[in-house]
């Protein structure tokens, strides 16, 4: 017996995969199909997991995908199985391989055979704790690194469950040591991630910056740098360690960290998706509601996943919620003209039909009733969040920061709205002061934000919230930028703002203004190395885009704002350096992309209750795209972030994927910035 890796030939597929259909891909046959490979005749097996990986099924995988498994949790008594083949999925910990080897030990093992597959590298003295117990060994089928330890919370996106990363990173107190343990976990997660894909990057990461020689650089400034060289320390391992793994780069990694958009996680984002997380104390991904029973008891409390198997919230998740909300008024009066049945429960009240009509409809069309229950949930959920929105006044703050972000507003604006609206909640009254923090850190230098805070009639642990946010504060570009003799020219009478509107991507709503800063990096990083400022007097990024692809094709962009570890060579310059990078290990093609994503598909829906065919349309709308761009963000990354790297796929032709160490509402990132 000895130890391997997991081959990954599942994923070498001609059918386009997105990120979340290759990790199930991956557990579903490298790991659960193992079982059927010759090995063992049996059809049902056990599959035993921990904490952590039983989150990594969770978030990949239905519990419809796994029927043929009696699922177990190794910290839990068991009852012995000894004519069934058990499939050990656990992360490579002492206690685990006690665990396990303790199972299958003695005269009586509680599995027939035990098929380990650890979600990261083992250390080589717990395989030689293992290799030790001659009675164990012969019991083994196999031992296996799938590399596989992250959550892909969504078809783009993945976070590797390091969720007090912004305390421990980002705090007052250095602790060095838990720093680089928070760090080195990190690293690793986010290798598995590459290590699934076959892919291996060109790793960037945003340089520390210091105002003057003088300035002293901070721990703090050097995480993306760190953080950067331990995932190249990993993925170095993988191209000796890994069967198929690429030898040549394929894909970029851009590594930053939260100082890089402070606004994001505090700001009102008005995107259906942001809401329902923002509003309705969503578990994550899971909205519960409650319906009436079918034999006159109380309503029954049900479990519903706004997840990308459902075609209505594909096609909502990112729209405003007012084309949200006239989106499903649309789809109930289309389904309404097509269905006489409906039309009498449907016309009983003239106005907008309430829950308790449309579950009234639901139960009298029972062969619509799967295609009515998706839209009369999507129809409650829009009326609840419309009418917290009313009932919080969200509309009035919502204009006000998105006014102080574009520099339409300041310190004047914020206090005529704390003196006229004193019934505003503590959590939204913090939020806006820590907006302008964000804005205006200086505000808040020694003493002066406190009149502000009294004023908002806020305590001192809000008080710490606000502060708090100086600890997330880049140090200021210069005004020169550094690619050759491009100039930023600064206008002095040019209001104060943080984002600057952009050129021919209007909005018919001002509350969609706001884009976060993660937006315009990856736009400059499908040109390999880019140099980045986001203060006024900053041409459009149309003009920048254009200087920065002609300094590229001469190879002439600096290389110190955001250096890369494993330097391209001087060969690979300019737009053809984003061409696929073919390898002779596997002769399909990873990196190319085929499929159009699904949230910017047209309007028109052609029937009354599904999502343009959303998902019928899923598999077979292909179009080719370009090498893969991840971006990790250290200390937690936003709705709008993700919304943003969907967006940018089809502007750049290129799948984005965001990484982080967390997703964060704001109610979890205020939590932190609290303490």
């Amino acid at each position: 017996m000895s130890i391997s890796d997991s081959d990954g030939s599942c994923s070498a597929s001609a059918d386009y995969k997105n990120f979340r259909q290759v990790t199930r891909d991956r557990l579903l046959h490298e790991m659960l199909g193992v079982v059927k490979q010759g090995n063992s005749r049996s059809t049902w097996k056990v599959l035993i997991m921990d904490r952590f990986t039983v989150k990594i099924m969770s978030y990949a995988c239905k519990m419809a995908d796994i029927t043929e498994a009696v699922v177990e949790d190794i910290y839990k008594r068991r009852q012995p199985l000894p004519t069934m083949d058990a499939i050990y999925f656990i992360q490579p910990t002492k206690e685990n391989v006690i665990m396990f080897m303790s199972d299958m030990a003695g005269k009586s093992p509680l599995y027939k055979k035990a098929f380990v597959f650890f979600s990261s590298p083992i250390s080589r003295e717990l395989v030689a704790h293992i290799k030790k117990d001659a009675t164990v060994l012969p019991r083994i089928g196999a031992l296996v690194e799938m590399n596989l330890e992250y959550f892909a919370i969504d078809i783009q996106g993945f976070v590797t469950d390091n969720e007090r990363a912004l305390e421990e990173l980002f705090g007052d107190d250095e602790n060095h040591r838990k720093v680089e343990a928070c760090l080195h976990v990190m690293a690793t997660r986010i290798a598995t991630a590459f290590a699934s894909m076959r892919e291996l990057p060109f790793v960037r990461y945003r340089a520390a910056k210091s105002l003057d020689p003088t300035t002293v650089t901070t721990y703090r400034d050097l995480l993306p740098t760190k953080l950067a060289a331990y995932i190249w320390n990993n993925l170095t391992k993988y191209k000796t360690m890994i069967a198929n793994f690429p030898q040549t780069e394929t894909c970029e990694l851009l590594v930053v960290d939260r100082s890089v958009d402070q606004i994001a996680p505090v700001i009102h984002e008005w995107t259906y998706d942001a809401m329902c997380h923002d509003l309705l104390n969503l578990e994550g991904n899971k909205y519960v509601h409650e319906v009436p029973s079918k034999t006159g008891a109380p309503p029954e409390k049900k479990e519903v996943l706004l997840e990308e198997h459902d075609p209505i919230w594909l096609e909502l998740r990112h729209l405003h919620i007012a084309d949200a909300s006239e989106r499903l008024h649309e789809k109930m009066t289309n389904f309404l003209s097509k269905n006489k049945a409906a039309q009498v429960h449907g016309s009983r009240n003239s106005g907008e039909l309430s829950t308790r009509d449309l579950q009234k409809m639901v139960q009298a069309l029972p062969q619509y009733s799967e295609q009515l229950d998706k839209l009369s949930l999507h129809i409650e959920i829009a009326q609840k969040i419309n009418r917290i929105i009313r009932e919080q006044g969200l509309k009035d703050i919502g204009q006000l920061e998105q006014d102080l972000v574009f520099g339409d507003a300041g310190t004047k604006e914020v206090i005529n709205y704390l003196r006229t609206h004193e019934d505003v909640s503590r959590e939204n009254k913090l939020r806006l002061l820590m907006v302008y923090a964000g804005v205006n850190p200086e505000k808040f230098e020694g003493e002066k934000g406190s009149k502000l805070m009294q004023l908002a009639r806020l305590s001192s642990d809000d008080m710490n919230a606000v502060k708090n946010m100086r600890l997330l504060v880049a140090p200021p570009e210069t005004k020169k930028s550094s690619i050759g003799g491009f100039a930023l020219n600064f206008d002095k009478k040019k209001k104060h703002g943080l984002r600057k509107e952009r050129t021919g991507e209007e909005t018919a709503w001002q509350l969609l203004r706001f884009y976060p800063m993660i937006e315009m990096t990856v736009l400059l990083t499908m040109v390999s190395y880019f140099y980045l400022t986001y203060f006024n007097g900053k041409p459009t990024i149309s003009s920048f885009l254009q200087e920065l692809v002609e300094k590229l094709s001469k190879g002439e962009l600096p290389k110190d704002e955001y250096p890369c570890m494993n330097e391209p060579s001087p060969t690979v310059h300019g737009i053809a350096h984003t061409a696929a990078i073919q390898y002779t290990e596997n002769p399909v093609d990873l990196s190319r992309r085929t499929r159009r994503p699904t949230w910017a598909r047209p309007r028109n829906s052609d029937d009354g209750y599904s999502s343009d065919s959303v998902l019928r349309h899923a598999s077979s709308d292909f179009k080719k795209m370009g090498r893969r761009i991840f971006v990790f963000i250290v200390g937690g990354a936003t709705r709008s972030e993700l919304r943003a790297c969907h967006k940018l796929t089809t502007k750049l032709k290129r799948e984005v994927i965001l990484g982080s160490s967390s997703i964060d509402d704001p109610a979890q990132f205020i939590t932190v910035g609290c303490h």
